[in-house]
């Protein structure tokens, strides 16, 4: 279930460890994190359960669970017996999605879009604009990426929900402490204080606010998915105009001394005299990325080219022109495919990972792509088997980036459910 958190075994996107009881005396933030956790990672359970999985006493789980249904965090459930029990079945507890909403909002070349996710990680809005950002500069984007918020935060409040937080998603080099992008060569931004500007376009009602990279956010939405399958160690591509990735190794997102880690757009992998955005010759994302695909698809002017067309709707046009047997899209996706693979194959050298997921364009088009991109970079990594490595199709589409982004919001509630207890401030 890609969009749910419910049975995903995912125990923090903050990777705060195990859903089980360190310490007898922990407090009661820490206690009510456990419990909320424990209902998301494993699924509905009795409070008896709970005490059982938890270790806490049984009069502890009663205090907790009936705090968390005052909040509207949890709600009762089906009956459930216990196991190994006789007589009147337990009363099942479980997380309530209808009072908490966590919200991610992109920033991109050609668009700025939104997702909201319930407690339960079920979408309950998504949204996408396009919008030309490196033309209309940071001032003009911030006004309409807070206009895009402020709706669906609205719309949350006026159904008696709550809003958890906000993260913001843009590409390059983010600065998480100050939440300001120090350099996004593709949206031509550098040193533009976002959160503090989206926080100022908001109010003062405004909820939580953070900035994160694009890849990592995307790397957390599919490490919700492939954690339930026992993946720990992941790289998410991302297939935007430009290239980045995310990496998760041993169940912990790789930041890096800056948070810069996963800037690989930018290495010179390919043959390439073209200029990049950053000012150099050549970079791996002027051979595979957006720009790159349009670039050998398609002449400018073409439909394709135009930054105000919904990008789903130019990728489908592309792609209804290859299962056509258009000749000039087909070697253009064989282009890419062949430009993607020894990067590929050095990610899986370097970081020996489970999964390396494609996302963005490289996913859209992944019936061209998969299979020959896979035999290429097994051809290419030196371990026997590519070292266990296996190259997948992200399953969230365009928007795995703002899916990351609200549950990355989402994992503030799960650490500390007190968070979401009050009211928002409006």
């Amino acid at each position: 279930m890609k969009a749910a958190l419910q049975g995903s075994g995912v125990r923090s996107l903050a990777m705060a460890g195990p859903a089980v009881a360190r310490d007898r005396s922990s407090s009661r933030r820490a206690n009510l994190g456990m419990v909320l956790r424990l209902l998301r990672d494993e699924g509905p359970r009795s409070r008896a359960r709970i005490s059982e999985d938890t270790g806490l006493p049984k009069a502890t789980v009663s205090n907790l669970t009936a705090e968390l249904l005052e909040g509207r965090l949890i709600r009762e459930g089906e009956a459930e017996r216990d196991r190994g029990t006789v007589g009147r079945p337990g009363q099942a507890v479980e997380i309530d999605g209808s009072g908490v909403h966590g919200i991610g909002a992109e920033i991109n070349v050609d668009y700025v879009s939104l997702l909201a996710l319930n407690l339960k990680g079920e979408v309950t809005a998504e949204q996408r604009i396009p919008f030309d950002v490196r033309a209309a500069g940071p001032d003009a984007t911030l006004d309409t990426t807070a206009q895009l918020v402020a709706r669906e935060i609205d719309a949350l409040r006026r159904d008696g929900g709550r809003v958890a937080g906000v993260t913001l998603a843009t590409p390059g080099a983010t600065d998480l402490a100050t939440g300001t992008v120090r350099f996004a060569s593709n949206i031509g931004w550098r040193d533009v204080p976002a959160i503090a500007g989206l926080r100022e376009r908001l109010g003062p009602g405004a909820p939580e606010m953070h900035l994160e990279n694009d890849a990592k956010l995307g790397a957390l939405a599919e490490y919700v998915t492939a954690s339930a399958a026992g993946v720990r160690d992941l790289v998410f591509v991302t297939g935007q105009t430009g290239v980045g990735v995310g990496i998760i190794a041993g169940g912990q997102l790789l930041r890096g001394t800056r948070g810069h880690a996963g800037e690989v757009g930018h290495l010179q992998l390919v043959p390439s005299e073209q200029l990049c955005a950053c000012g150099r010759r050549g970079c791996w994302e002027t051979t595979i990325g957006r720009g790159a695909l349009l670039r050998y698809a398609a002449d400018p002017g073409d439909l394709v080219w135009d930054p105000m067309v919904d990008l789903e709707r130019r990728l489908a046009e592309l792609r209804e022109r290859a299962r056509a047997g258009d000749a000039r899209t087909l070697e253009a996706l064989r282009r890419i495919g062949d430009n993607l693979a020894p990067g590929l194959a050095l990610l899986a050298d370097i970081l020996n990972p489970r999964l390396i997921v494609l996302g963005g364009h490289f996913a859209f088009f992944g019936e061209y792509l998969l299979d020959g991109v896979t035999a290429r970079v097994r051809e290419r990594v030196m371990a026997p088997d590519a070292g266990g490595c296996e190259i997948v199709l992200s399953g969230t589409g365009l928007t795995g980036t703002a899916r990351g982004g609200a549950l990355l919001a989402l994992d503030a509630v799960y650490q500390d459910p007190t968070s979401a207890m009050t009211p928002d401030r409006h």
